[in-house]
């Protein structure tokens, strides 16, 4: 029985539900986004033909509330629901409550997510259909000197995953016993907090692994094809950042096996649906199972680069009922694609996730780029949830021209207001290994680990500090009222140059200049004098001149902060006030907190001593954890919070003076 789809019930946020939307459009098919208080001003929100508020910001008091979304479809008369992934799309209970309500449930069945929803069971499950599986532990026993045990007996390196878990929460590598204690304890708190399981299961660490995924889609009539590989190895906390497609590591007769083992995985669940099963593939070239993802998968575009498919549309097909369009043999595999994941996050301070207001957000469009975006000017990056800004997707007829295309892409966009990791993703795409298609897991900590703190060229600091006092020049000069004639900073010593002081970084940088007219000025940076002649300033592009060398800067302003983006350089600098405030200083030996976020364990009192780098308190944000250490050798001199406060960024914690 097939039935035809009117509406749409889109259970998710962000990027992924107006990407879904995108292919509603193109169907004729309508949409109802759902959304948090935290996300009423989202762009998803505004592109729906209708919207439901569920609740607080919190997931589990909207996103993860199955009753208020099967009240919003039952409200606005949808007929299915797209969960997306993340919060509710591998939840069995909320597709059986979808059929108990006679709402069709965008994905596979509930028995498909429940065989595959405990990496435990999956696993027992595909060995038997002659999948091979990484050795481990995966028994009852979740006693943490059991666990421990079972990893010593392993033998070092082991990995801990949550058996509910996916997305790196829940999962840690321990290299030695000592490590054990702690890691057993925040793996369990973070499958828990994330899944609401702590189940955890200890398995072989694999050295020098690629992570290799295939993509599945069957129907409800026995038809089960793969659609081949993507190449997901580029990670950070076991969370990736670059897929592609295809791998560099496979030729066709390895790819082959690893699509039939991927349809014997999915048959063996009599999976439906979009799915993905992902694999470990070793430097022997050896793989093994390592879960199978049951819904969309946030790499997809890649597969649809190369493969003409769009998967939304297949999932909604087979959601009606019908057949698959395509045989095996017809699948397409045509060229290359690329996506890097946009977070923001702060890679130089191990890739602490950031919250704030977008305050610029610019991407010229361009030949093979696929733009995924959950923001625009002026949206909120909440605490609430995952910090992905936008999905970047770019596509060629081979993978060097698709990576210059993605670098292209990457220089030329402007997001501003958040610390992200554009400049990171960068710094990957533009490594010789990478670039030669040496990969793997370990790539991040193997390549860039001692370049993640590198700070920006002193040479770009002093053009982004030119660009910006310039362009706050220009804008007052096109709001003064002066009689004609009269040049502005005119003042009774003219000869006095005028002058502003920026924090970038770490560092002061004092930017004063002589306005010559008809927008010739002298400018001093730091030690070094400047010719320079404004060409044009049309808000926000502004147009320099030095000598023979024109170029552009986009300029962007936020109260006291100023953000300057070119091709060459995009940096955000802060004014600095001429009389600061002294009360707003952090005392000597003073902890804050580096994010907004919730403390979740304090292991340190008032009084107590503690060497630099003992773990003070432990905060959780945007589904992590993070650990306060101590700066230096002394004694806690004050404790300003207790278990379960919630604090804002740079919020003074704890305070350590000299012993």
């Amino acid at each position: 029985m097939t039935k035809t789809i009117q509406k749409i019930l889109i259970a998710n946020r962000g990027e992924i539900a107006r990407r879904i939307m995108r292919t509603c459009r193109k169907m004729g098919i309508a949409t109802v986004a759902v959304y948090s208080d935290a996300d009423a001003e989202m762009p998803f929100v505004g592109e729906a033909d209708e919207a439901i508020r569920l609740g607080p910001a919190p997931s589990p008091e909207s996103y993860l509330r199955i009753d208020r979304i099967l009240e919003a479809a039952a409200f606005t008369n949808s007929d299915a629901i797209h969960p997306g992934y993340g919060f509710l799309s591998e939840n069995a209970g909320f597709a059986d409550a979808c059929g108990q309500a006679a709402v069709i449930f965008i994905g596979p069945t509930p028995e498909a997510i429940r065989a595959m929803g405990s990496k435990r069971e999956a696993k027992a499950l595909v060995e038997k259909a002659g999948v091979p599986v990484i050795p481990g532990y995966d028994g009852s026993n979740q006693d943490p000197k059991v666990l421990a045990e079972e990893a010593i007996k392993i033998g070092f390196p082991v990995l801990l995953k949550a058996s509910a878990g996916g997305g790196g929460k829940g999962m840690k590598r321990v290299r030695q016993a000592s490590e054990l204690p702690d890691a057993i304890a925040s793996a369990a708190r973070e499958g828990q907090s994330s899944f609401g399981d702590g189940t955890l299961l200890v398995e072989k660490y694999i050295e020098d692994p690629r992570h290799v995924e295939i993509q599945i889609l069957g129907d409800g009539h026995g038809n089960l094809i793969h659609l081949n590989e993507r190449e997901c190895s580029i990670q950070r906390r076991h969370q990736k950042i670059i897929e592609e497609t295809p791998s560099t590591a496979l030729d066709p007769a390895l790819r082959n096996r690893m699509g039939e083992a991927a349809v014997r995985c999915g048959k063996a669940i009599g999976y439906t649906n979009a799915g993905t099963v992902e694999f470990i593939l070793a430097p022997d070239r050896s793989f093994y199972f390592l879960e199978v993802n049951t819904r969309l998968q946030v790499e997809h575009p890649v597969t649809e680069c190369v493969t003409g498919l769009d998967l939304v549309e297949e999932q909604i097909l087979v959601a009606q009922g019908e057949m698959l369009r395509t045989a095996q043999e017809a699948v397409r595999f045509e060229g290359a694609a690329i996506e890097v994941r946009l977070y923001a996050e702060d890679p130089a301070a191990g890739f602490l996730p950031q919250s704030g207001r977008v305050v610029d957000w610019d991407l010229p469009a361009a030949e093979g780029l696929r733009v995924d975006s959950g923001v625009e000017a002026g949206s909120a990056v909440s605490i609430h949830y995952d910090p992905m800004l936008a999905k970047i997707i770019t596509s060629a007829e081979s993978r060097p021209l698709a990576l210059q295309r993605m670098r292209r892409a990457l220089r030329s966009l402007s997001v501003q207001g958040v610390t992200t990791n554009r400049d990171f993703l960068l710094q990957v795409l533009d490594h010789p290994a990478f670039i030669a298609g040496e990969i793997d897991t370990h790539f991040i900590d193997r390549h860039l680990q001692d370049e993640l703190g590198d700070g920006v060229p002193e040479s770009d600091e002093h053009r982004a500090a030119m660009a910006a006092a310039l362009a706050e020049q220009q804008r007052r000069d096109g709001r003064r009222v002066l009689l004609p004639g009269i040049p502005s900073g005119w003042r009774n010593n003219y000869h006095t140059p005028q002058w502003v002081e920026y924090v970038v970084g770490d560092r002061d940088l004092r930017v004063s200049y002589q306005h010559l007219g008809d927008n010739q000025f002298t400018v001093w940076v730091g030690e070094q004098e400047r010719s320079v002649r404004v060409v044009s300033w049309e808000a926000p592009v502004l147009t320099l001149e030095e000598g023979s060398h024109r170029w552009h800067a986009r300029i962007s302003f936020d109260g006291d902060r100023t953000y300057v983006h070119s091709s060459q350089l995009s940096l955000g600098l802060q004014r600095k006030p001429r009389f600061p405030d002294k009360s707003k200083e952090i005392p000597a030996g003073g902890c804050i907190a580096p994010m907004p976020g919730k403390v979740v364990e304090l292991r340190v009192a008032e009084g107590d001593s503690v060497k630099a780098g003992q773990v003070l308190l432990i905060m959780e944000a945007m589904k992590m954890e993070h650990t306060v250490t101590a700066p230096r050798d002394g004694t806690v001199a004050e404790v300003a919070v207790v278990a379960g406060d919630q604090v804002d960024a740079d919020a003074l914690l704890i305070v350590v003076a000299e012993s």
